[in-house]
């Protein structure tokens, strides 16, 4: 049975040379039913979902890694977001017709941001042009650039599946150039249909059957939503009484609708008064204190 909605990490144990697989199914699916876009547009979200999961398998934190890609070109937004415990949720903002195959022709010019955001320490960000023949190319060279590791990033996705294949040097090792090489180049013949169709174990043994290759166990990988209404009240509070008044002035209610998932949230002028009024009580609280 080929995994499905699955991350695995595997090492080289006698190579200076880690890697991570992974395979997005239901996950993908999920994430796809809320986006609109052309066909190409929904593979540069695939593939950012697909990347995002193995880079926040990368670091030791509690949080959340976030994928964003902005341009000024056809495709203007791509955001795609993994936290520590592998789930996922992506969105992508488009004209009806992106054409070209580069970043640069569907972004314009642009940049990719990774965001790192532990649960309690402050965020961290590094930024990169969006350059290249796609979202690997980029972040490749952000590795390089920031992080000082050759990594390889292979990325596909279709309209039922999204795949990535990453490998990253460990430079800890003794003649972990050559290592590097030489891994490198046995992972160049991998192809798309490969990733596609093979599970974790089955394309090790196709690539590196020569190398002894320690496997993880597998993580599931699902797509779930951040939003709630706790947050979006704080969003809301953040705008002020006087721009709540004059929202409300102009209509009854008060709609605000998740670009991740599709939920709506519905806030009339109680729940406004009602959000204030629990702000002012905090701020006496402090005060106090």
């Amino acid at each position: 049975m080929i995994e499905q909605d699955v991350l695995r990490r595997f090492l080289f144990e006698e190579l200076g040379v880690r890697g991570e697989w992974v395979k997005l199914g239901a996950s993908w699916q999920a994430a796809k039913k809320h986006q609109r876009g052309p066909f190409n547009v929904m593979q540069q979200l695939g593939q950012a979902l697909a990347a995002v999961t193995m880079l926040s398998a990368t670091i030791k934190f509690k949080g959340s890694m976030i994928l964003q890609a902005q341009g000024d070109g056809d495709l203007r937004t791509l955001v795609a977001q993994c936290t520590h415990d592998r789930k996922i949720r992506g969105l992508a903002r488009s004209a009806d017709m992106v054409t070209g195959g580069s970043l640069e022709q569907m972004f314009g010019h642009g940049r990719l941001v990774l965001t790192i955001e532990p649960e309690n320490s402050d965020p961290y960000q590094g930024i990169v042009p969006l350059q290249g023949t796609g979202l690997a190319n980029a972040l490749e060279t952000y590795f390089t650039q920031s992080e000082q590791l050759r990594t390889r990033l292979w990325l596909f996705a279709s309209d039922t599946q999204a795949v990535g294949l990453m490998l990253q040097e460990l430079p800890a090792q003794q003649n972990y150039r050559a290592d590097w090489d030489h891994i490198e180049m046995l992972a160049n013949t991998v192809t798309e249909q490969e990733l596609m169709t093979l599970d974790c174990e089955q394309m090790l043994h196709r690539l590196f059957h020569e190398e002894k290759v320690r496997m993880f166990d597998p993580e599931p990988v699902e797509f779930k939503c951040a939003c709630s209404r706790a947050r979006l009240e704080r969003t809301l509070l953040a705008l002020g009484r006087a721009e709540l008044e004059n929202i409300l002035k102009e209509r009854d209610v008060i709609e605000v609708g998740c670009e991740f998932c599709s939920e709506q949230y519905h806030f009339d002028k109680v729940d406004v008064e009602g959000i204030l009024s629990r702000e002012i009580v905090t701020n006496e609280s402090e005060t106090r204190h």
